[in-house]
């Protein structure tokens, strides 16, 4: 065969695989502020951001603002610190309606300094060989089933030689202020490396929408819209979830059965991409509330 035609050919695969990966429904995941470890004060929020602004770059999923995490768990007075637990992630995951919920804490964030003419320093300024370095403990959530997917460790360095200047001023709960040191690098490879992990096992989990709106005409309003690339022609099933099931031993709740009551058809998109209206092609019985997941 002409190489030319091969290369085409490849190409044109390539394209197609790329156009089908971007039509998939993007998955719903939201990152708690993350707990101060050993370091600076507020980094903990700095690299919560920082990982989300990360997951949005990726144009894989649906994040959620941190500002809408926060407003739930002290709506719902889920926790004196403010913090995201792994005992209430379900609870926060189900009322933002995400698929996944990352929880963590920064572990190690800060700087060695060896300067030229010898001595050893910390966090100093001048002349000198600097190692920064960033370890983020983060643990995923299923907040189906309350199942930790992962709790693992990823670490960052940074070394640098030359003038450095000091950091106390900083304020590290802004992660922009920060993104350019030594340890905002570190942290950044740290946040690379969760980012895999994250998207490793978002695999694992079925992507789902929700009934919004039961329309007086029979027509649906389905959550998300074009924002979770969600488009007209698209064909889901609707299942309602029947009683929660709990581990009799542990408490922790092993989910609830599911039961299709319906299929349908995306018709149109709504709401600038927050929703979209679809009609029952078979089935009945459909309510707010109920879960819309792809066909099996």
């Amino acid at each position: 065969m002409n190489p030319r035609r091969i290369t085409a050919a490849l190409l044109a695969i390539l394209v197609l695989v790329a156009a089908l990966a971007s039509a998939q429904p993007k998955k719903r995941i939201a990152v708690s502020r993350f707990e101060d470890g050993h370091g600076y004060s507020g980094c903990g929020i700095g690299v919560a951001d920082m990982l989300a602004t990360a997951l949005v770059k990726t144009k894989k999923f649906m994040v959620i603002e941190r500002k809408e995490i926060d407003k739930v768990i002290e709506e719902q007075k889920l926790g004196l610190s403010g913090m995201v637990t792994p005992e209430t992630a379900p609870a926060v995951g189900k009322l933002l309606g995400v698929d996944l919920l990352v929880i963590g804490s920064v572990s190690e964030l800060g700087t060695s300094k060896r300067d030229i003419g010898g001595g050893l320093g910390v966090f100093g300024a001048g002349l000198s060989k600097q190692q920064a370095r960033a370890a983020v403990d983060i643990r995923l959530v299923n907040t189906t089933t309350g199942e930790i997917l992962a709790a693992e460790t990823e670490e960052g360095t940074e070394s640098t030689l030359g003038f450095k200047g000091r950091y106390e001023d900083l304020h590290f709960d802004n992660a922009s202020e920060w993104d350019n040191t030594d340890v905002g690098k570190a942290a950044r490879e740290a946040i690379d490396k969760t980012v895999e992990l994250i998207s490793e096992n978002m695999e694992k989990i079925p992507w789902s929408g929700r009934i919004v709106k039961v329309n007086s005409d029979g027509t649906l309003v389905i959550k998300p819209g074009s924002e979770g690339n969600i488009t007209s022609g698209m064909e889901f099933d609707v299942y309602q979830t029947g009683e929660e099931i709990k581990d009799p031993d542990t408490g922790v709740s092993m989910g609830a059965e599911e039961t299709k009551v319906a299929h349908i058809v995306v018709q149109s998109d709504m709401l600038n991409g927050k929703a979209a209206k679809a009609k029952v092609a078979s089935g009945s019985g459909v309510k707010a509330g109920d879960i819309v997941r792809q066909p099996k």
